[in-house]
C-alpha cells in the first residue's frame, strides 16, 4: 500500500486530506428488482460517467416484493420495478412514489399454456405467476377474459425463470413468462404455447403493463438535487443506448449476466423498442405520461395517463383478492421531479436508428 511521506508537512498533508474529501462522492442506492434491461439503464449512466457527481451503488434483488420492502425502509433510495406495485404503495402508505414510467411491455409478457390445455381444463389447475407483479396482472387479465374467475384456479407464485422447470415437468398448467424463458419453453415442451402477451391493443392500451421507477420519499425531500440527478442520468443512460446500441446491448449483457443476444430480444437493436419485448419511453413520451409535458403519446395512449392507469390497477388487484378498497392512487405518484426538469428546459425525443 502507498502511504505519504512520514516528513509530509503538516499543512500540505491537511491540504491532501481536504482535497480528497472535497472530491468525495455521495453515494445513492439504486434498487433493480429482477434482472432486466428497462431497469438497468442507471448502469449504463454510471458506467459512461453521466452523473459524475454521484456514485451509484446499484442492487438487483431478483426478488420484486423484497426490493420494495427495501425501498419502503430507506435501504435503497431509487428502484426500477413495474407500475402495478403503485396502488399498493398508496394503501401501504409507505414512504415511496412512483416518479416516472420507463417503458410500457411491447408484447414481452406472455401467459403460456402447457401441451395439450386449453383455457377450458384450468380450472382446480395450478397457473403460475410472481405475486403483486406484472405477471399475476396479466394472468389475471386473461383468465378474466375467459370467463375463470381467480378463486377457480391454484396460484403458484414464480417468477418466469422459476417456471421454467414446473412447466416442463408438467407441474403446472399455465405460467407468465418473459423472454428469454418463453423461448426455453416452447421449443423444450412441443405443444405449449402463447394466449395473450402485451402487445394486443386492448392490453397496451390501458396502460396497465409498464416499468416504472420509484423514489423513496425522505431521500428526495432531503437531497432533492440527487433525486433530479439520478433521474435525469436515467435518460442520459437511455440516449447513449439509442447512439450505442450494439455497445450498449453488451454492456447490458455483462452486467445482467445474459447472453447479447437475448437482450436485443428485449430491447431491441434500433435504439427505441422491439416488438415482442419493450418500448422504451424518451423522456419526453414518460413526461407525457406525467402530464407535465404537453403533446400526443404513442401506442394509443394519451397524455397524462399515468394515475388513470393506476386506478385501474388497483380495480384489478381488487378483482384478484390482492387489495380489498379503492384507494387515492395519487399518493404514490409524484411527477414534480419530472416536472422539474421539464422547467429547466431538459428535453429528449428519438425514434429507431434507420
Amino acid at each position: 500500500m502507498r502511504t505519504l511521506p512520514l516528513l509530509l508537512p503538516a499543512a500540505t498533508l491537511a491540504a491532501a486530506l481536504s482535497t480528497t474529501a472535497a472530491f468525495a462522492k455521495e453515494t445513492v442506492n439504486v434498487g433493480v428488482c429482477v434482472s432486466w434491461p428497462g431497469y438497468a439503464m442507471l448502469e449504463v449512466a454510471k458506467q459512461k460517467d453521466l452523473i459524475p457527481d454521484y456514485d451509484l451503488n446499484i442492487t438487483i434483488f431478483e426478488d420484486p416484493l423484497g426490493g420494495h420492502a427495501a425501498l419502503a425502509a430507506g435501504q435503497v433510495d431509487v428502484y426500477g420495478c413495474t407500475a402495478d406495485y403503485t396502488p399498493l404503495v398508496a394503501n401501504r402508505g409507505t414512504d415511496v412514489v412512483n416518479v416516472a414510467l420507463l417503458n410500457p411491455s411491447y408484447g414481452v409478457d406472455h401467459v403460456i399454456l402447457a401441451p395439450d390445455v386449453t383455457a377450458a381444463d384450468l380450472k382446480g389447475k395450478k397457473v403460475a405467476a410472481p405475486q403483486a407483479y406484472i405477471g399475476q396482472l396479466l394472468m389475471g387479465v386473461w383468465l378474466d377474459g375467459e370467463g375463470i374467475a381467480p378463486g377457480d384456479v391454484e396460484w403458484v407464485n414464480l417468477n418466469a425463470d422459476e417456471a421454467v422447470g414446473p412447466m416442463l415437468s408438467g407441474d403446472l398448467s399455465a405460467a407468465y413468462m418473459y423472454e428469454p424463458w418463453i423461448s426455453k419453453v416452447l421449443e423444450a415442451s412441443p405443444g405449449a404455447k402463447s394466449v395473450t402477451d402485451t402487445s394486443k391493443p386492448d392490453v397496451l392500451q390501458t396502460g396497465i403493463f409498464m416499468d416504472a421507477l420509484y423514489m423513496n420519499k425522505n431521500f428526495i425531500a432531503k437531497d432533492r438535487d440527487a433525486a433530479l440527478a439520478v433521474l435525469k442520468a436515467r435518460w442520459e443512460g437511455l440516449g447513449y443506448w439509442h447512439d450505442h446500441v450494439e455497445e450498449t446491448n453488451q454492456m447490458l449483457a455483462d452486467f445482467l449476466q445474459w447472453p447479447a443476444e437475448d437482450i436485443g430480444y428485449v430491447i431491441g437493436t434500433n435504439g427505441k423498442s422491439f416488438e415482442g419485448g419493450i418500448y422504451m419511453f424518451d423522456f419526453d413520451e414518460s413526461a407525457k405520461a406525467c402530464g407535465v409535458l404537453e403533446g400526443d403519446m404513442p401506442l394509443g395512449l394519451k397524455n397524462g395517463f399515468m394515475p388513470e392507469a393506476a386506478a385501474l390497477t388497483n380495480d384489478w388487484w381488487i378483482k384478484l383478492g390482492l387489495m380489498t378498497n379503492k384507494v387515492d392512487v395519487t399518493s404514490a405518484i409524484d411527477c414534480s421531479l419530472m416536472g422539474d426538469l421539464v422547467a429547466s428546459g431538459y428535453r429528449q425525443s428519438f425514434g429507431p436508428n434507420e
